[in-house]
């Protein structure tokens, strides 16, 4: 498969001069065995080593016999990659065990770089092992600004703005294939539509049957399929607990659990309310967008197909992931606005105590306009700045002391907008 950089592989590279553990985690298979393999590449001069927990098990029955291994292997010093380790059982206390162990040694110098899938924090609760001993680096599917400059082969890496103004047709296509597909690596990377297919398939029931069915003890995974599939057609809706636990046949505590684990596996996302009156605004429930809308079209049934009844929510689901994808390491959280009388903003991104309402269109919009539940935000709150997201169209105008503009999609990942 052809390498697609990724924005997270500075950050883990930076992060290979630190005593603490490297920890991937993400879906499966989005490239984090990807990400180990080209991180142990670049230390070609440096003493390394990978380990596998599909391959290598036998190395990780106790403690000393995975000491005597590393020894075998580097000496004392040297990088240690360790892959799946959700496959060990009690992964947290094990790696606990072996890293206040070396750091004890002034003879020993390993640096541990390991991923594993959702269900290693779940199973493991590696947070409460590791806690002060390791940096989590999440990898998602392959974001829109990667997918772009991948298809452009980084010809316009450092230029996208112009690319997407100048080569207006070609750069509408790429976002009409990633708006149907998605981001996974192997569906990035296959060029025809049956393998598109065939692999988002192989993902999902991979999911399905490894993770969620382990994770959860079920029998079956059944259940958990019909519940993403009905989330499907409802991202960006409020839940509402008592009827979607009716609609999958569960008591409601189980269903809050089954969603718990659904974004925990990192396959769905649930936004927070934004409100000051509690009283008065607060809506309890969240709202649900998918993570990949690849992943999110093949359930609801148009992986690649074209449905006007669809687009709506699918690029509202869009514009979700480029926010998710800009704002991952910064300080802002993404939350959504909703009050009891009905008015609602789609996004809502906060820093502190600045905040961005912004209202998603899938529309060539021709002249600006405000809807109502925009015009209440920033009538109630009035931000310095809000924001339209559309197809095409690009307008700055004022509301009151706010300025508005009006963007074509593109702009959140091409200019510091949020």
């Amino acid at each position: 498969m052809d390498f697609i950089k990724r924005k997270l592989y500075k950050d883990l590279k930076k992060h290979l001069s630190k005593k603490e553990i490297t920890l991937l985690v993400g879906a499966r298979q989005v490239g984090k065995t990807t990400l180990l393999l080209k991180l142990k590449d670049e230390l070609e001069k440096e003493n390394t080593l990978y380990i596998s927990l599909d391959e290598d098990k036998e190395f990780f029955t106790d403690q000393k016999k995975f000491l005597n291994y590393l020894n075998l292997e580097l000496g004392n010093s040297g990088y240690v990659f360790i892959d799946e380790i959700q496959r060990k059982e009690n992964a947290g206390l094990f790696l606990k065990g072996i890293y206040d162990y070396v750091q004890r040694k002034e003879s020993l110098n390993y640096k541990f770089i390991v991923s594993g899938s959702g269900s290693l924090e779940l199973k493991e609760k590696v947070h409460e092992s590791l806690a002060g001993r390791k940096r989590m680096f999440e990898l998602g599917s392959v974001s829109f600004k990667e997918f772009v400059n991948y298809r452009t082969n980084y010809k316009y890496e450092n230029k996208l703005k112009d690319y997407f103004e100048i080569k207006t047709e070609e750069a509408f296509n790429f976002f009409k294939e990633y708006f149907n597909f998605g981001g996974y690596p192997r569906v990035v990377t296959s060029s025809k539509m049956k393998e598109k297919r065939e692999i988002m398939k192989e993902i999902i029931e991979s999911y399905l049957e490894k993770d969620i069915k382990n994770i959860l003890n079920l029998r079956k995974e059944d259940v958990f399929r019909k519940l993403i599939r009905i989330l499907s057609s409802q991202v960006g809706s409020l839940l509402n607990y008592n009827r979607l636990a009716s609609e999958v046949g569960v008591d409601v505590k189980t269903l809050k659990r089954y969603l718990y684990y659904g974004e925990k596996t990192f396959v769905l996302k649930f936004l927070s309310p934004f409100y000051k009156n509690k009283r008065k605004e607060i809506v309890k429930s969240p709202i649900v967008y998918f993570k990949d809308v690849g992943f999110r079209n093949y359930l609801f049934g148009s992986f690649g197909v074209e449905r006007e009844d669809n687009k709506g929510l699918i690029f509202e689901n869009f514009v979700y992931t480029l926010l998710f994808h800009e704002l991952q390491f910064s300080d802002a959280e993404i939350l959504f606005w909703r009050t009891q009388t009905g008015a609602e903003v789609d996004f809502i991104v906060k820093r502190g105590q600045k905040k961005i309402p912004i209202e998603v269109k899938y529309s060539e919009l021709s002249q600006p306009q405000i809807g109502k539940s925009l015009h209440s935000f920033i009538k109630k709150y009035n931000p310095q700045k809000a924001l339209i997201v559309n197809l095409n169209f690009e307008k700055e105008i004022k509301e009151k002391e706010t300025i508005v503009k009006f963007i074509p999609f593109y702009k959140l990942i091409t200019e510091k907008i949020i």
